[in-house]
């Protein structure tokens, strides 16, 4: 679908004020170095701004206290809510299952489906559950015994969610994320592995959303819950009994272990993690690139390396590392000298 917007209702749109040509038409929205003259892009940093000599954009979104611009600009207060408003007027129509019950589902006969919910093909859903109203459940998605499902949920294609969880209302999940599996529960008995039961289940809050791939396992007992706003990337482990708190980022290939506990907006970085059985305080943040916390670690601090410690430490710690080659040289030529200087005093010595 092709969308054109002037500039001037662009802007009315996601919320900027127009410097220079309010007439300027858009019909599209690209990279600064790849815009044509009816794109728009963005700017977010004064840093960047060389790159806008060379663009051929129409038009640029930037901050309100940004410079002069070689094409009109929109001011812009709040950039990410801005640019996020930019691409949702030029976002495609999303492909959604019609209202109903497709013919090739298998519900069973005591399942609940809400109003307005829209049941895709091949869909599996199994006794008891209940799914909301304005539900989408897209093709292939399997709903376990007992499950419920809130309202306005989205599952994409082929979600496996197990018996016994809970949904809240306007979850996302995304394509081949799994909730609910076993977690890793073995003990050695007989020269063997053998199984503990996982009889808990998972509880996802209202306004999750989780990526693809990912897996959330059932708790042994109680629940492993994802709290309220809570948003999880792709390819993301979070073990059993693991309690997350309400609005908090997890960025892709994040493995948390089992019955860790994270407090509320929390933000792991691609590659953190966390040992089994640790307290992540309030607000902590875990830079991404293999930051695994091994201990507790309080409210707001900003930790990194592994094991995780105090950023500012670590990066201490990561330049005296970087240094050690030239100290090596520094030292050898130090030795070098002082058996010169040994070597003369024991010449003298013998004289």
């Amino acid at each position: 679908m092709n969308r054109t917007y002037t500039l001037a209702a662009l802007a009315d749109l996601i919320g900027g004020t127009v410097r220079g040509d309010a007439k300027v038409v858009i019909t599209g929205v690209s990279d600064v170095e790849e815009a044509g003259p009816r794109d728009a892009t963005w700017i977010a940093h004064s840093s960047y701004a060389s790159k806008l000599g060379a663009s051929r954009a129409g038009a640029v979104l930037v901050p309100a206290d940004f410079g002069p611009t070689p094409m009109p600009a929109v001011l812009c207060d709040r950039m990410d809510r801005s640019v996020a408003r930019l691409l949702g007027a030029f976002a495609g129509p999303t492909s959604l299952p019609e209202p109903g019950i497709h013919p090739t589902a298998l519900v069973h006969e005591t399942a609940q489906i809400g109003p307005d919910a829209a049941i895709g093909p091949n869909v599996v859903l199994e006794a008891g559950v209940r799914i909301g109203a304005s539900a989408v459940i897209h093709s292939g998605v399997f709903v376990g015994r007992g499950t419920t499902l809130g309202d306005r949920c989205v599952l994409w294609p082929h979600v496996v969610i197990r018996e016994g969880c809970v949904v809240g209302h306007r979850v996302t999940i995304h394509p081949n994320t799994v909730i609910g599996a076993d977690g890793l529960g073995y003990y050695w008995d007989e020269g063997g592995h053998r199984k503990v039961p996982h009889i808990g289940g998972v509880i996802l809050e209202d306004d999750v959303e989780i990526g693809a791939c990912t897996c959330i396992d059932r708790s042994k007992f109680g629940n492993t819950v994802v709290g309220r706003g809570t948003k999880i990337d792709n390819l993301v482990q979070i073990a059993h009994n693991v309690r997350v708190g309400e609005h908090c980022v997890l960025a892709s290939q994040v493995g948390i272990s089992g019955s860790v506990r994270i407090g509320n907006g929390c933000i792991f970085g691609g590659r953190s993690g966390a040992a089994d059985n640790l307290v992540i305080g309030n607000g902590v943040r875990l830079a991404g690139g293999l930051a695994v916390a091994t201990h507790d670690i309080p409210d707001g601090m900003t930790v990194s390396g592994f094991p995780a410690q105090e950023h500012r430490k670590e990066l201490r710690e990561q330049a005296s590392l970087r240094r050690l080659p030239a100290l090596a040289r520094q030292l050898k030529d130090l030795l070098a000298r002082v058996e010169r200087l040994e070597s003369t005093a024991n010449h003298n010595e013998r004289r």
